[in-house]
């Protein structure tokens, strides 16, 4: 008896003789594509260091943009697109048992859009924003029915209406990849957003202390994190996993806040 659904990423047959493992196309597409973007070409890492920096003086956040345009539509140039969604994200959704029917969630600095989907999947009402408008068109051609609201739009200039707005807030590794002398004013900025009884989930690289590694990426410390206590979020669970790359002076860290609107009572 062999399980044969075009979905499946492993096939298991039965036999007299044993269990017979065999693998898909899908598992080998997936097995490929993640160790591409585990292991990197150092050009492509180098590449993105030589951009932020040029760019940081003038315009922090204008690399990305050139970054999706130099890629014409390769996303094996595009570092953090693995065309899946983020296993940290997942992992989340399936630890928490996220409803998202009658709620709103916002994504910054969607890239190529593949957690916006996903929480689309799970019945969030999604807007994702993207600084770059080659990233926001990227993703309005991969996902042409999509019900994402996909937009164009700077962290550091969102519309006052979105304060208090949206029910799931996920910032994965865009403050990380942002010069840390920016740091305060774009936690400023993502902190408003929760909605009263809501969730803002952050993944990013951390490291023990304030000092100022050779990025992008540059890892955020506890006492950068502790700005969203603060800003009024109280901090739920916090979860680490190994380094992604190997490098032992960091730690990836998926911090889950809440926000709880204060009624004034005393």
């Amino acid at each position: 008896m062999g399980l044969q659904q075009d979905n499946l990423l492993l096939i298991v047959t039965f036999s007299t003789s044993g269990l017979k493992f065999s693998l898909t196309p899908n598992f080998c597409k997936h097995l490929l594509r993640k160790i591409m973007f585990e292991q990197q070409p150092e050009a492509i890492r180098e590449k993105v260091k030589i951009l932020a920096n040029k760019f940081q003086e003038s315009n922090p956040t204008g690399w990305f943009d050139v970054l999706y345009a130099e890629a014409e539509g390769d996303t094996a140039q595009i570092p953090w697109a693995p065309l899946t969604t983020y296993p940290y994200l997942q992992d989340w959704l399936n630890i928490s048992q996220a409803q998202g029917e009658g709620h709103t969630a916002l994504v910054i600095g969607c890239g190529l859009g593949d957690d916006a989907e996903t929480l689309a999947k799970s019945g969030f009402q999604v807007t994702a924003f993207d600084i770059s408008p080659q990233a926001i068109a990227w993703c309005q051609e991969r996902f042409p029915d999509s019900s994402v609201n996909y937009l164009v739009a700077d962290l550091l200039a969102l519309d006052s209406q979105w304060h208090h707005k949206f029910d799931l807030v996920l910032e994965s590794r865009t403050i990380q990849a942002l010069p840390v002398e920016m740091r305060s004013r774009v936690i400023n900025c993502i902190a408003p957003l929760v909605a009263s009884g809501g969730t803002l989930l952050v993944i990013t690289r951390m490291q023990d202390n304030d000092v100022v590694s050779d990025g992008p990426p540059w890892p955020l410390s506890d006492s950068q994190v502790a700005q969203f206590i603060e800003l009024g979020l109280q901090e739920v669970r916090r979860d680490f996993f190994s380094s992604e790359v190997g490098d032992s002076n960091f730690k990836l860290v998926r911090i889950e806040y809440c926000f709880i609107e204060d009624d004034g009572e005393s």
